[in-house]
């Protein structure tokens, strides 16, 4: 084995590859086929889209599990502990089982080169095949038709929605990014959208390939009934009287939604019960979603980092107003619209205060700034650290006010540590 420890594998994987971010499959294929993960061994649901594909991923576990059936899930990027990529049964695997894994990976690709993300992708690949559970749940890590997970072969594929998302890689128009989203379909297969308005591109290429896709509002539905309750239907199916997710945020029940369908797709291989359903339903948990620590003031932590995923939390804090002020503490990736993001979100917004995370990736403090001057914001505090940022900020509270932590997942990690959150 060339290293011992995780953290040795990483650092090194991150210098096999000349680029961040290389998207062409060969070089996966070929290694894929050396480690036997083509074809794939039990049952997969692929998640593709731009936001809610880690939600959609939690509550497909959490209803796979409550009825019985093994189940990996592999997930991307990370929040706190980087073993949170890839769980089994809910069980996250140990430093040591992927250390095994990034070794198999190494002995097999010989003389080619992967990017960090493709290697760990392999990895989890293998790891799943070791394990053969009953049902793979694969997360999408970027647009779709090139990346990685889309190596292997779905029973059903869902796309959350479409919006924009990584430009400089997927292109620069709805439509485009579509397209890369829709690579996930299969000739033949089951796929699930969950919006009401799929791109052009979706549905072309569904029709090219003769592919079976189900949308909302079209081929399924749902309605909230109350305050507690909702109820979802499809020409088959009906489940009535169903509890909300436990996630947090009226985007969740979209996201059930769409795992509802994808769930009676595959029915017939993967039966469901309506009290795994439910049981499902009210034991999923996922961290840096609209998650809120339990102390007050209150605290929020959500990974929204684009425009459509800043949409969401707005709604969230029109629906859940406090009686003070509401403080955010942003830091956003470099390569995002963050003009956009902030656009969609400052109307809710007293008090700001800017930090930058400690990636490479991140937009400078001085950035930041300079768009929220642009837009108007007046009230802005700068830090050097988004720990400083979430101390200061925390000290700012009073007993009515609230802060919120959003723009990215490493802002989010970051500030969830400084707050010494444990999972």
């Amino acid at each position: 084995m060339r290293f011992k420890t995780l953290i040795e594998w990483l650092n090194w994987q991150n210098t096999l590859h000349p680029h961040l971010i290389d998207l062409e499959l060969s070089r996966c294929q070929h290694v894929a086929e050396l480690l036997d993960l083509l074809p794939f061994p039990c049952p997969v649901i692929t998640v593709g889209g731009t936001n809610g594909k880690g939600s959609c991923v939690t509550l497909l576990e959490a209803i796979l599990r409550a009825e019985g059936y093994r189940t990996a899930h592999y997930l991307s990027p990370h929040l706190l502990d980087f073993t949170e990529r890839l769980c089994f049964d809910h069980q996250e695997v140990t430093e040591a089982d992927f250390c095994r894994a990034f070794a198999a990976v190494d002995a097999a690709r010989g003389e080619i080169t992967l990017t960090s993300f493709e290697f760990i992708t392999l990895a989890a690949l293998w790891l799943i095949r070791e394990k053969k559970p009953d049902v793979a749940i694969l997360e999408v890590g970027l647009g779709g038709r090139l990346d990685v997970v889309n190596l292997i072969d779905p029973q059903v594929a869902l796309i959350t929605n479409v919006a924009l998302d990584h430009t400089e890689w997927l292109g620069e128009t709805r439509e485009k990014i579509g397209f890369e989203k829709a690579g996930i379909l299969r000739p033949n297969g089951l796929a699930v959208y969950g919006e009401f308005n799929p791109p052009l591109s979706v549905l072309r290429q569904a029709e090219i390939l003769d592919a079976q896709l189900y949308y909302w509002q079209q081929d399924f539905h749902f309605t909230r009934l109350g305050s507690h309750r909702w109820t979802w239907w499809c020409k088959t199916v009906a489940y009535d009287d169903l509890p909300l997710p436990a996630l947090s945020g009226e985007q969740q029940l979209q996201n059930a939604a769409n795992v509802l369908m994808v769930l009676t797709l595959l029915r017939e291989r993967l039966p469901v019960s309506k009290a795994a359903i439910i049981a499902g339903l009210t034991q999923a948990r996922l961290l840096g979603r609209l998650q809120c620590l339990p102390e007050l003031p209150r605290r929020l932590f959500d990974v929204a980092h684009n425009a459509h995923g800043a949409v969401v939390l707005r709604k969230f804090l029109q629906q859940n107003q406090v009686d003070g002020k509401t403080h955010a503490l942003v830091g956003i990736m470099r390569d995002k619209d963050i003009h956009a993001l902030l656009s969609e979100i400052l109307a809710e917004i007293d008090v700001w205060h800017i930090a930058a995370p400690q990636v490479a990736r991140a937009a400078t403090v001085e950035q930041l700034e300079a768009t929220l001057q642009d837009l108007g914001a007046m009230s802005r505090y700068r830090y050097d650290s988004v720990a400083q940022a979430y101390e200061q900020a925390v000290a700012m509270l009073g007993e009515r006010d609230q802060l919120v932590v959003f723009g990215s997942f490493f802002t989010v990690a970051e500030a969830l540590r400084a707050a010494g959150f444990k999972k």
